[in-house]
This record gives C-alpha cells, sequence and structure tokens, in this order.
C-alpha cells in the first residue's frame, strides 16, 4: 500500500504508476532528500514534537540509508513514486513505527522543494568551478599572445588590428558575467522552503531556523503558498546556464571558422577533433561544433520551465513535476560542455604569421589613417571622406594603404607627411589604443590582473 494510501479503495493502475512516478529521474536527489530528512528529523526530537529517541534512530538510519544507496545495496521501486516516498519507505521498512513519525510537520511539496533547492545549489557551486577552470584558461593564453597582431571584425568583415590576447580577453569579460550571474543566482536559490507544508505550513511548533543553519541555508522562505509553489529560482538558473552556452556557442563558431583553410587562425588538436568516413584529409572540430549544438538543447530546457509554470495556479501542482528533467538535463550538458570546451582551447594551436597576414589586408588600419588627418587638424568627417576614396583609389591600383608613396598620399591630402607610414603600421594602431579596455598591451595587462583578483575573491 502507498504510503498516502488511506483515501482510497483501489489500488493505482499500473501504467498510471509508470505515468506518475519520478524516481528514474529525481534519485538523483538522494543525498539532499537524506539530509534534508535527517536535519528535519534533528529539529523534531529537539522540539520535542517526537521522541529524542526517535529522532536520533531516524538519523542514524537515514545515515545508514545513505551509505547503501552510494555501495549500490539499494534498488528504487516505481510504485513508491519518487525518491522521497523511496527512502522514507525504506526507513519504515528498517525502523517501523519510529519511521513513520519522521514526515511529521511535514509535506511532500516542501519536501521536494527543499530537495531541488539543495540540489541545484551544489550543482550550481560545481559549475561555478568550471567556469573559474576556463577563465583561468583564458588569461593563461591572452598572456601568452599580447604581441600578436590579428584582425578585428564586424559583419564578419575585417575592421580595424587588434591583438590575440584582446580577443580572448572579450570572452573573458563575458563568462566573467556569466559567473557573477551564478552567483547571484545561487542567492536567491540559497532559502529554505521547509515548514512550508502542503502550502499553509504546519500548527506544530517547528524551529524552521534551525533546520536552515542544519543545511547551510542563508535564510527561510516568508510565505508558504510561496515556498512550495514556485520555481523561479531553477527557471533563473537554466537562464544563466542559458547565457553560458550562448557564450561558449559564439566562441566556437569563431574557432570552426578560424580552423578553415580560408581563415587559417587555428588548429585544433588532434586529441580534440575527428576525421571523415570518407575523406582521408579531413579534420574537423567537431567538439566545437558540439558545444556550438547542444546550446539549443540548454535553451529548450529554458522554455520547457516557462512554459510549465506559465500559467499554474498556487499553490503546488503535479506539473512541477516536469521542472526536473528540464533543470537536470540543462545542468548535465552544461557540465559535459564547459571541461571539454575548456580543454579544447587550451591545447589548441594559434597560426599567428596567418594571423598578422590578414591584419595587413582589409585596409584595417583605414581608421587609423583618419585619425592621422584629424590630428592634422582636418575634420573627422572630411577626413573620412578623403580616406574611403583613397581606399577606392588603393583598390584600384591593388595597393594598401602603407603601401602608397608620398605623391599618391599628395594627392589626397597636403598635410600628409613621412611620419604617416610609423602611424598607420599594425603595430603603432594597436599600441596607440592604450586607453581602459583597449587592445594596447598595457591596458589588456591591466584587464587580465583586475580579472585574476577577480577569480581570487570569487573562488
Amino acid at each position: 500500500m502507498k504510503l498516502w494510501g488511506g483515501r482510497f479503495t483501489k489500488s493505482t493502475d499500473k501504467a498510471v504508476d509508470d505515468f506518475n512516478s519520478s524516481i528514474r529521474f529525481d534519485s538523483r536527489m538522494y543525498k539532499q532528500d537524506i539530509l534534508g530528512s535527517k536535519a528535519h528529523a534533528k529539529m523534531l526530537g529537539k522540539c520535542g514534537i517526537i521522541p529524542v529517541e526517535d529522532s536520533e534512530l531516524i538519523q542514524k538510519t537515514l545515515l545508514e540509508i545513505l551509505e547503501d544507496i552510494e555501495n549500490g545495496k539499494v534498488e528504487f521501486e516505481v510504485e513508491a513514486e519518487d525518491i522521497h516516498m523511496n527512502i522514507e519507505k525504506i526507513l519504515i521498512s528498517r525502523i517501523g513505527d519510529a519511521g513513520k513519525r519522521l514526515h511529521t510537520a511535514r509535506s511532500r511539496n516542501d519536501q521536494v522543494a527543499l530537495d531541488i533547492r539543495m540540489y541545484l545549489r551544489d550543482e550550481a557551486a560545481g559549475i561555478k568551478q568550471m567556469l573559474i577552470q576556463l577563465e583561468t584558461t583564458l588569461i593563461e593564453l591572452a598572456e601568452k599572445n599580447y604581441d600578436t597582431i590579428m584582425p578585428g571584425y564586424t559583419h564578419l568583415q575585417r575592421a580595424q588590428p587588434i591583438t590575440l590576447a584582446h580577443h580572448l580577453s572579450a570572452y573573458f569579460q563575458m563568462f566573467k558575467r556569466d559567473l557573477e550571474r551564478l552567483t547571484d543566482c545561487t542567492k536567491r536559490m540559497d532559502v529554505l522552503p521547509l515548514g512550508s507544508g502542503a502550502l499553509a505550513g504546519t500548527t506544530y511548533n517547528i524551529d524552521r531556523k534551525m533546520v536552515a543553519e542544519e543545511l547551510g541555508f542563508s535564510s527561510i522562505t516568508l510565505n508558504s503558498l510561496d515556498g512550495v509553489s514556485d520555481r523561479d529560482f531553477a527557471i533563473e538558473l537554466a537562464s544563466c546556464l542559458s547565457i553560458i552556452m550562448m557564450h561558449m556557442s559564439r566562441f566556437s563558431e569563431e574557432l570552426i571558422l578560424w580552423s578553415s583553410l580560408e581563415f587559417g587562425f587555428v588548429e585544433m588538436d588532434d586529441a580534440f577533433s575527428t576525421g571523415s568516413s570518407i575523406m582521408p584529409q579531413k579534420k574537423n572540430p567537431d567538439v566545437a561544433e558540439l558545444v556550438r549544438g547542444k546550446s539549443g538543447r540548454v535553451y529548450g530546457s529554458l522554455i520547457t520551465l516557462l512554459t510549465v509554470m506559465k500559467s499554474l495556479p498556487l499553490a503546488y501542482n503535479k506539473d512541477m513535476q516536469e521542472d526536473k528533467e528540464a533543470i537536470f538535463d540543462a545542468v548535465d550538458t552544461v557540465k559535459m560542455c564547459l571541461p571539454v570546451f575548456t580543454r579544447m582551447i587550451a591545447t589548441m594551436k594559434f597560426r599567428k604569421e596567418n594571423m598578422y597576414k590578414a591584419a595587413q589586408g582589409g585596409f584595417t588600419n583605414a581608421t587609423d589613417m583618419a585619425d592621422y588627418l584629424v590630428k592634422k587638424g582636418i575634420p573627422f568627417r572630411n577626413a573620412h571622406e578623403i580616406i574611403g576614396k583613397m581606399v577606392i583609389y588603393c583598390i584600384e591600383k591593388g595597393k594598401a594603404i602603407e603601401e602608397l608613396t608620398m605623391s599618391e598620399f599628395a594627392n589626397f591630402s597636403e598635410v600628409i607627411k613621412d611620419d604617416v607610414y610609423a602611424e598607420i603600421s599594425l603595430e603603432k594602431c594597436v599600441s596607440g589604443r592604450n586607453i581602459p579596455g583597449g587592445p594596447a598591451e598595457e591596458s589588456v595587462k591591466v584587464s587580465l590582473d583586475q580579472g585574476k583578483k577577480f577569480l581570487k575573491e570569487i573562488e
């Protein structure tokens, strides 16, 4: 008989048992369920709600069940529906009536709300460490490439010269915000819902703050309806994970392009590439492509959660069981992608000469040529027009701007002197942008030093 079966006169249909059961996916929360129940039992004993000896026996047996689960000695039952009922059923089978006292002053509604908060809090902490490792790798790569000049792009067209260090630092900033979002998200997850009951709390004089302290929660929920009926913390985490995947996907897209013969900026390590079943010459960036593809999977989990919750009346509804597979899959996918992505970028080789050659083409120093005229006293809009005409001329002649002779320069402006060649060299174009956030080596070093400080503080 089911633990809630007193109201019923016939057994649940087998198909309904299978349909209703969530043990196949929520069994992963066994540790959180047991620790939550242990803290609840301890509080019940201390508050005199159940006998102290029963409280102590429950706590002891729960730890034994935890050990047995981790040693593969426990088999969960579909008929018991979920991890919560499975654990309680095992407990009662071992200690009898004392085990039946555990669920005093508690509902499965606030129990599951507790378990998922604890589980996601633990998982967020693990993902945070993976992000820190990725950020550390980006800093290490950037520090090796302060002087690696490459083209920066807008609209996927060569725009202005930058350095690889500056480019990598841009992704550092993106993942830095991801870390901040994840940390901030965890704060709202770190609130104890236990004590909310099914929806209206309990008449027992429980000590919710004691349980919160026992389980490491920073605070307790202040409304019992809210405590059991919202999953915004899971939705927020799914949003954070989606943004992390979006950033990895953008980076992956660039690496896929860069590893092509058309760009030739990067070569993936053999250990992070695959071949073709028919074309022996192929070396495919499959890791980057899979990361790019899996981003859509995480987005799907976010949409699932939003859709499940969008029209649910207060308080708990069985629809909310659908939260777990979505958020679990999002967590699993990000945990799968982050380590392999980090190792992939740590092992790839940059073809610096190809990057430099690409920066030489496409008139990436045109803006600096315009700035040169402005510094000579020509209004920027006039300078912009002059350099536009100069670029047309260069295209017709098959020349780069820096290849023009002084007599050719004179046809566009009399203020252009011999110093122009030094001013529009790729090296000067980069080093001259020595402002906070700019691509000059000094600026990038400042940015990365601040990044290192951030990583130390957030750990």
